[in-house]
């Protein structure tokens, strides 16, 4: 689907004089001369396609539909000490806007726009996960519009775009095909490089060089890497501890790609080869993931998939004697078997849109948690929805046991 088709998609569902702002966003501060790395805000980038800061979409609903694109003017200076900066020409290419105009035409086009027509909704991307997040842009900016204009209503951009954002279209699902790949490389240089005496940040750095090596834009997310007990944390990030014989680690990661992510987790001995009650308690995962994948389909929805892994990893804990009741298994698995996966990792949902449909991509994620044996298993594939089933977008990542040893002892 064209950026211009998303446009429109979003146009119709406004009302009549309805307003959407949506600004690209800004770098963050860290300190004296310091920022962290440009994040764009992606409900903009998916109407855009632009990842550059500053920049701001306007679209007006009236007669006829025109979206405006605002950027930087170029500065010759800054553009010495930054890089080159986004042209009129370059930005209206990449978001089909025929419209461009400069940031310091916004403030007076914005106020012949609400003199001139009766705007009482504007939309702005208010989505926000935590109080303690980095100031959103988008909501500081929501404020000052409501500062400047009070009579209006602020409106969250977010239910116009997300139900959107829940089907992929086909070039939507080859980015996402090809962050799964480049992956993939890096599951493989893990393999062969994973040893005991290794640190888990040495892992890390293994895979992130790889996946940078073939093309990715980085890692889509920052890269779990769990040896032993710190496998049984499922957002372990400090990735400083020690690889030890008989021990796995669990990695939990995935490669960006042209603004779209893979998310997969793959658990591997690090000595190549598991123990007897490695390959038991990894079998039970297992059989969980392919009973999901084997499911999956149009009109479910994530809540009965997770309902589906539930079941299996319950019974097998209960043939190996782990636990006697289903009720028990919390203590072990705790966490939801699915996700949406696209732009962000965990991508736009929308509660209206929850039954699943052509198009989807959702992660499939079962795993389970042996503290007291120091034990973490998690084996997470993405799945694509299809007309009468799914589709596993990374089923040439290996992950059966006897396929794991194989390829690892081909390196030792």
């Amino acid at each position: 689907m064209s950026k211009k088709a998303r446009q429109t998609q979003v146009y119709e569902q406004m009302q009549e004089n309805d307003l959407l702002i949506l600004y690209s966003g800004v770098q963050h501060h860290i300190s004296l001369d310091a920022y962290h790395p440009f994040a764009v805000n992606t409900q903009f980038f998916y109407l855009t396609g632009i990842e550059r800061k500053d920049v701001i979409f306007v679209m007006h609903k009236n007669t006829e539909m025109e979206p405006v694109l605002f950027i930087k003017r170029i500065d010759p200076l800054e553009e010495k000490w930054q890089g080159k900066q986004l042209t009129a020409a370059q930005a209206s290419e990449l978001s089909q806007i025929k419209t461009i105009k400069y940031l310091d035409e916004f403030d007076k086009y914005m106020n012949t726009l609400m003199m001139q027509n009766n705007i009482q909704n504007v939309y702005f991307d208010l989505y926000r996960n935590s109080p303690t997040d980095l100031p959103d842009y988008n909501m500081v900016k929501a404020e000052e519009f409501k500062r400047t204009y009070p009579s209006v209503r602020i409106k969250n951009a977010y239910a116009l775009i997300a139900p959107l954002r829940m089907q992929k279209d086909e070039e939507e699902i080859a980015k996402v095909q090809e962050a799964i790949d480049i992956t993939q490389s890096g599951l493989e240089f893990v393999m062969q490089t994973l040893k005991p005496g290794m640190q888990e940040n040495q892992v890390q750095a293994n895979f992130e060089y790889r996946i940078r090596y073939n093309g990715a834009s980085g890692p889509s997310f920052a890269t779990i890497a769990g040896a032993g007990y710190n496998g049984t944390m499922l957002h372990y990030s400090e990735n400083c501890g020690p690889c030890r014989e008989n021990e796995m680690i669990l990695l939990d990661l995935g490669a960006k790609y042209d603004g779209y992510c893979a998310d997969i987790t793959r658990t591997y001995p690090i000595n190549g080869k598991f123990t007897a009650r490695q390959k038991q308690i990894y079998d039970i995962v297992l059989k969980a993931n392919q009973t999901v994948a084997a499911t999956a389909k149009p009109g479910m929805t994530t809540v009965e998939l997770n309902n589906v892994c539930k079941e299996v990893l319950a019974e097998g804990l209960k043939e190996i004697g782990l636990i006697k009741e289903d009720s028990e298994l919390i203590k072990y698995y705790m966490h939801g078997v699915s996700h949406h996966l696209g732009i962000d990792v965990h991508d736009a949902t929308i509660a209206s849109n929850k039954e699943l449909r052509p198009g989807a991509i959702i992660t499939n994620e079962p795993g389970l948690y042996i503290d007291e044996e120091s034990i973490g298993i998690r084996i997470e594939d993405d799945l694509l929805i299809t007309e009468d089933g799914c589709v596993v977008l990374s089923k040439d990542i290996i992950r059966t046991t006897d396929e794991i040893e194989a390829y690892m002892a081909q390196f030792k």
